[in-house]
């Protein structure tokens, strides 16, 4: 039951990594955008884009952080105190990003707009980063069993820790440009397509080079998730993700953008495998295994058939929603986020008289 419980702990890790990284990633083009004219065009296709949903992909996060808790309640109760900075962090990120992503079609001037852009495009790089952080502190074995008996700053802002956030960040970018062109297409743009195209084999590339020479910063700082990522089933994972994330390239290059968002979270979920293998058995590197770290079989037997009984309601919700967004059903009109601040000349109708 433990084994399972894992099982379902990575899949929300997976979808919550695909689905609400590249809503993070959407924040980062927003961010690198451009000005309120040049960037016009991004910030508005970013918009229509996430609208449908971005409140629903953060069901994942939600759906880990109660497995973990219930389930590894000690490793939850390590994690959260030794890594409490970047995870207070993060949780604050996703109050101000969120706020900020329904506020901002509301601003009635663009300094207002200006502020709320920022809020959002800054908080959808800092949640991504403190994430991997967080997850570079678990697997290079800086959080250690007991409450906040890791160090609260090192455990989090080191060299591995740095390397996953980064790569949480790029990695959200990568997923993003891939969706954002499939769906410029879907909305007869082929302007932005070029653009997001053109945006995800840069991030592709960027993205794969900083895995590479962050293998090295592995070997140094974290030997033992560097043997494991390098060897047996974690080292199949990484060719695994390593070849989805060259054939994502070229079907962008192709502009088959629509099988690249499939093979893309292929990619993602291949190096989440990779890690969980990479450190087995333990959840919490070098002491605590799955067996020691789970609890009951009463507990985890009552959360699976939980579990089981909530998914007949969630799965298939989540299924309809996610297929009407891939369908275009949920399609809203595409309009350039900076005109909804722009003043209305003075000889279109309903503009005020002189």
């Amino acid at each position: 039951m433990a084994q399972a419980c894992l099982v379902l702990v990575l899949v929300g890790i997976t979808a919550y990594a695909v689905l609400g990284g590249a809503d993070f990633g959407g924040g980062f083009w927003d961010l690198t955008a451009g000005g309120a004219e040049g960037g016009g065009r991004v910030r508005g296709m970013v918009q229509r884009s996430m609208s449908p949903v971005w409140e629903a992909n953060h069901v994942w996060l939600i759906f880990v952080l109660v497995v973990v808790w219930t389930a590894f309640p000690v490793a939850f109760g390590s994690l959260m105190t030794t890594l409490a900075i970047p995870m207070f962090l993060a949780a604050v990120g996703i109050i101000f990003r969120g706020t900020a992503f329904a506020l901002r079609g509301h601003a009635t001037t663009m300094g207002e707009a200006r502020v709320i852009g920022a809020t959002f495009a800054l908080s959808s790089v800092i949640v991504p980063f403190c994430f991997g952080a967080a997850i570079g502190g678990i697997a290079s074995g800086r959080v250690p069993v007991g409450n906040q008996a890791g160090d609260t700053i090192t455990s989090w802002l080191n060299p591995t820790s740095v390397l996953i956030g980064v790569l949480a960040v790029l990695t959200g970018a990568y997923l993003a440009a891939v969706f954002l062109a499939d769906d410029s297409v879907r909305a007869g743009l082929p302007d932005l397509a070029r653009a997001f195209r053109a945006r995800a084999l840069g991030a592709g590339v960027v993205t794969g080079i900083v895995a590479f020479a962050g293998l090295f910063v592995l070997r140094s700082d974290a030997r033992a998730l560097f043997d494991g990522l390098t060897s047996g089933g974690g080292l199949a994972a990484v060719l695994v993700s390593g070849v989805a994330g060259a054939v994502t390239l070229a079907l962008i290059v192709r502009g088959r953008y629509d099988l690249a968002r499939w093979s893309s979270a292929a990619a993602v979920a291949a190096i989440t495998v990779g890690w969980a293998v990479a450190q087995d058995p333990y959840v919490l590197p070098p002491t605590l295994t799955l067996d020691q770290a789970a609890a009951s079989d009463a507990t985890l037997a009552t959360l699976l058939i939980g579990l089981g009984a909530g998914a007949l309601f969630l799965v298939p919700s989540l299924w309809y929603l996610y297929r009407l967004v891939l369908q275009g059903r949920l399609d809203q009109d595409f309009e350039p986020l900076h005109q909804r601040f722009m003043p209305i000349p003075d000889d279109e109708p309903g503009a005020p008289s002189s």
